[in-house]
């Protein structure tokens, strides 16, 4: 009989990445996965999925980097092995670009993507706008593909999934350790007035002839080709919760992506997606000790990714689950038996 019960909530990229990662390194305890929305459900099944990433202001820039090179090994490894079509990852060459040269040339990540280089003045002609790019080979992953391949390699650990929606963690103080992965429903589960929405809506459309992404830095538009479609984006609305497709946000999208990309203006519209990122000044990964009912229990939190769930998803679960290893440390004898 298992012994530890473990709960995380949330069942976007973050939490079945964690939920994944502790049912794997701790066999002995029992993992439940608990949250109200699943794929093709959730934020993650939207994410253009494409592995990049920005910094967060106050957290250390090693520990970030650490997040990019374990999230980068775990999802190149699977791009180059038998698993990428189930998976829904794959290798992915383009390129960013600045309409002003960034302080930094080179990204903290550019030593974690195959091939990361400058772009020279005569690649830069295509795009007379920008004054600076990046090229580089990366992974990209296709949520709504990863999430029931994640799904599955967590219940082959032992891990039972629950879908109910959680709203308080009174309602979990049966478990002996909770993992908090709930995204923006963190705002109301555990009271954070940090994290807010950033509301991102995108298009996919039909355009087979495209192989390569292409992304402003500013992260507003960028176009991801993917295994079915091409991924046309975006928006970056901090504080609007509208989860409605916006007509003008569409235009204003396609307008943008076909400047950079003309051949765009002949593909087919396939479909139209809204998503609301949680937006947090910093991702929060800790632990803390909550009273529920007459019980003190460990929580760890892992969540406020923003735009970079996919990207940082796995790091953050290997992260998360030092964090555990510490809990159950210190978890009294009588909830191990």
């Amino acid at each position: 009989m298992k012994s530890v019960r473990v709960v995380v909530v949330g069942a976007g990229v973050v939490g079945f990445s964690t939920a994944v990662c502790i049912s794997e390194a701790f066999p002995s305890c029992s993992v439940t996965l608990v949250a109200d929305s699943f794929s093709p459900h959730t934020t993650s099944d939207g994410a253009a999925g494409i592995m990049s990433a920005e910094e967060f202001p106050d957290i250390p820039l090693e520990r970030q980097r650490c997040w990019f090179k374990d999230s980068s090994d775990h999802l190149l490894a699977i791009a180059q092995s038998q698993h990428s079509p189930d998976a829904g990852v794959i290798l992915s060459s383009g390129c960013q670009l600045f309409k002003e040269v960034p302080a930094n040339l080179k990204p903290f990540w550019s030593e974690f993507v195959i091939g990361f280089r400058l772009m020279t003045d005569e690649e830069l002609k295509r795009f007379p706008e920008y004054k600076f790019g990046r090229a580089f080979t990366t992974a990209k992953c296709e949520c709504s593909s990863y999430l029931p391949w994640l799904e599955k390699r967590f219940k082959k650990a032992g891990g039972l999934v629950e879908k109910r929606k959680v709203n308080s963690l009174q309602e979990l103080s049966h478990f002996d350790l909770i993992v908090n992965c709930s995204g923006l429903g963190s705002k109301t589960l555990v009271g954070d007035t940090q994290v807010h929405p950033v509301r991102g809506q995108i298009l996919k459309v039909e355009a087979p002839w495209l192989k390569h992404f292409i992304r402003d830095a500013d992260g507003k538009t960028y176009i991801f080709p993917g295994i079915h479609s091409v991924i046309l984006g975006g928006t970056r609305q901090e504080g609007d919760w509208r989860l409605q497709v916006d007509r003008g946000d569409a235009e204003s999208i396609l307008e943008r992506c076909s400047r950079l990309e003309p051949s765009l203006r002949k593909a087919k519209v396939l479909s139209e997606w809204v998503g609301l990122r949680p937006g947090r000044r910093n991702l929060r990964l800790e632990r803390e000790v909550v009273r529920l009912q007459d019980r003190r229990v460990p929580v760890v939190h892992n969540y406020g990714h923003g735009g970079f769930g996919v990207t940082l998803a796995w790091g953050t679960a290997l992260d998360a689950v030092g964090l555990v290893r510490q809990c159950l440390n210190e978890i009294p004898l009588q909830a191990k038996l």
